[in-house]
């Protein structure tokens, strides 16, 4: 919607926001959504930076925080907006992505109760969970040392939305391969979603070749990668090991 008004009545904005009259007025008394301007007769004239502070309160209320906790952090003077809007904008993807997994595991029991798929169906992608990423790092930190530890202090600097949308990319980085499966590890189809997982492991460091190459064989030849690669298909683990090698010898090109 483009905003052509220079200012706002308190109903304008009340129908532009979706909000009540009454919660306008009650932003105002506690100091949370001053208008621009109170006419002598009290009439409330609201410009448009206030209709993007407006917008932020609703957000962070999306996101379940106080009113309280949002007047600090819009009143911070470090706060900036673009910024704010590129981290509501991740948690709401995340958001989407969750409610995507739950309809797929909404239909898949649907399947199972109606005979189309085998009831002991096993849990895919169980390298996401954090038991398994725990034994994960260990075996990474004895390889790979420091770049680990920073990796780590990355991952933990993100939010839970953010862990939460990073982790949904990477299941589907793995999705799409496996999708790809029967074309060959060498397809421009399964290639496309190797550059995706390489790009995606940019969210915890800055991986080398070597290192990608030492991933691909690790999710074949370790016992612990290799188990759960198997669980979501016989020939996973092997199929990777040749895309990510492939991958990389195109790299060294």
């Amino acid at each position: 919607m483009v905003l052509r008004m220079t200012t706002y009545t308190v109903k304008q904005l009340s129908d532009l926001a979706g909000v009540s009259r009454r919660t306008l007025h009650y932003y105002d008394q506690i100091g949370l959504l001053k208008p621009q301007n109170v006419a002598a007769n009290g009439y409330r004239r609201y410009a448009r930076s206030d209709l993007l502070r407006l917008q932020q309160i609703l957000f962070y209320r999306e996101l379940g925080m106080s009113l309280e906790q949002i007047g600090r952090i819009l009143d911070d003077p470090g706060f900036d907006t673009l910024n704010a809007l590129q981290d509501h904008r991740f948690a709401l993807l995340a958001g989407v992505q969750r409610l995507q997994r739950l309809v797929g595991t909404v239909d898949q029991t649907i399947m199972m109760l109606k005979g189309d798929l085998p009831m002991e169906e096993p849990r895919l992608f169980d390298v996401f969970n954090e038991e398994k990423q725990k034994e994960y790092e260990e075996e990474a930190t004895r390889l790979w040392g420091e770049q680990v530890r920073l990796s780590n202090q990355k991952w933990n600097s993100y939010s839970a939305e953010q862990k939460a949308a990073i982790g949904a990319e990477g299941e589907a980085n793995y999705r799409e391969m496996l999708e790809h499966m029967s074309e060959g590890p060498a397809s421009p189809s399964v290639q496309a979603a190797v550059a995706k997982w390489h790009q995606h492991l940019r969210y915890f460091y800055e991986p080398t070749v070597e290192t990608l190459e030492g991933l691909g064989h690790m999710y074949n030849q370790d016992p612990r990668f290799q188990q759960t690669f198997l669980k979501i298909h016989p020939d996973f683990p092997v199929f990777l090991e040749q895309a990510i090698t492939y991958y990389c010898q195109r790299l060294r090109k």
